[in-house]
């Protein structure tokens, strides 16, 4: 076997791949066996049961109760509810179109060519949009009250918006962990172990319940952007922990290399350290960030109409009760589409900055 077999794809040489990733030792070959036979046991079913016996076309529920299979025709005539909620039905194209925006900026921070000033721009400007279009009053749109939004916008805005203002405040605090002013440091490690130590479900029940308690009378802060808040404040304190072990990791000479030519401590840190950092701690940063997304489905709690809220309205409707298996994983694959496009962008990013850094 050479040297370079591992690396043949399965395409060039299928029986050399299979040796070498599937069969190179008898425990592997026992365990792939196994797998295999497990996915043979499963597979056939599943296939029957989600596109064979499948009903695609009913246009009732019976009609979809009396085949055998799956009633992806729920998801037909449903999906607009489970996407977008309790919003206006006729005027869904606004939710659609302000997703669309959020999509294409954050695929914009995908690429490397923009990350210039200006993409704060784009970030403002596309925030602004998804604003105008869901709420209107203005340029003609109705308003509508951010009661009504749910679905895949309302995730995308909790998730995006919260990580957009999480990030450089947890590496504020995780700067501020390591500083050498007494005060700074207690007041970032006192938030960071507080947050830290009380699930997300918690702050969100504070945010909506106790906080307005604690507001002088009269004020008012609303529950989406209270739910918001939450978000922020929690992730910021798990990204503050994985920032700070980033720091942990790059070497005292390069904090004395920036001192001996002059550089400040803030000029130190943006242009020698955190890049490095940040660089180390790509994979735990990305886990908290598909973790973060799939928590906003915690909102429900304090009932805000997310993804999986509006899936539950859906299946909830006397006429299609019987068909939350088809919603539930109508509903995954969303979040599948989202978490795994994250995940294999920060693989790419990942590889492409180690090659960076070793030239």
């Amino acid at each position: 076997m050479g040297p370079n077999t591992v690396n043949v794809s399965f395409l060039q040489a299928p029986w050399p791949w299979l040796r070498v990733r599937l069969f190179s030792t008898p425990l592997n070959s026992v365990i792939s066996l196994l797998l295999v036979g497990l996915l043979l046991i499963l597979l056939p079913p599943l296939l029957d049961w989600a596109v064979l016996k499948a009903n695609f076309t009913a246009n009732t529920a019976q009609a979809c109760k009396d085949s055998a299979g799956a009633c992806w025709a729920f998801i037909a005539h449903k999906h607009r509810l489970i996407l977008f909620g309790v919003y206006p039905y006729d005027e869904q194209w606004r939710p659609l179109l302000a997703t669309i925006v959020l999509v294409v900026a954050i695929l914009l921070s995908c690429w490397q060519r923009c990350w210039r000033a200006w993409l704060a721009l784009i970030w403002f400007g596309a925030i602004t949009t998804f604003g105008v279009l869901m709420w209107g009053g203005v340029l003609g749109l109705s308003y509508v009250d951010n009661s009504r939004w749910g679905g895949l916008p309302l995730t995308l805005m909790l998730a995006t918006v919260g990580l957009a203002f999480a990030f450089p405040l947890g590496v504020l605090l995780a700067l501020g962990r390591r500083s050498h002013l007494p005060a700074v440091r207690v007041l970032s490690v006192t938030y960071i172990e507080l947050i830290r130590g009380v699930p997300l479900i918690s702050l969100l029940f504070m945010a909506s319940v106790m906080l307005p308690l604690f507001l002088p009378a009269g004020t008012h802060i609303d529950k989406l952007l209270r739910a918001q808040i939450a978000i922020i404040v929690f992730a910021a304190a798990y990204i503050a922990e994985t920032v700070r072990g980033g720091l942990q990791a790059i070497p005292k000479g390069q904090y004395e290399g920036a001192q001996s030519i002059g550089l400040n401590y803030w000029q130190t840190m943006r242009k020698i350290v955190l890049p490095q950092a940040l660089t180390t701690v790509i994979p735990p940063l990305v886990s908290i960030f598909i973790s973060l997304f799939k928590d906003t489905s915690l909102v429900v709690v304090i009932g805000i109409f997310d993804l999986t809220q509006s899936a539950k309205v859906a299946v909830a409707d006397a006429q299609w009760r019987g068909f939350s298996t088809e919603a539930y994983l109508f509903v995954a694959a969303i979040y599948f589409v989202f978490c795994y496009g994250i995940s294999r962008y920060s693989r790419r990013l990942e590889t492409h900055l180690t090659r960076y850094d070793q030239r």
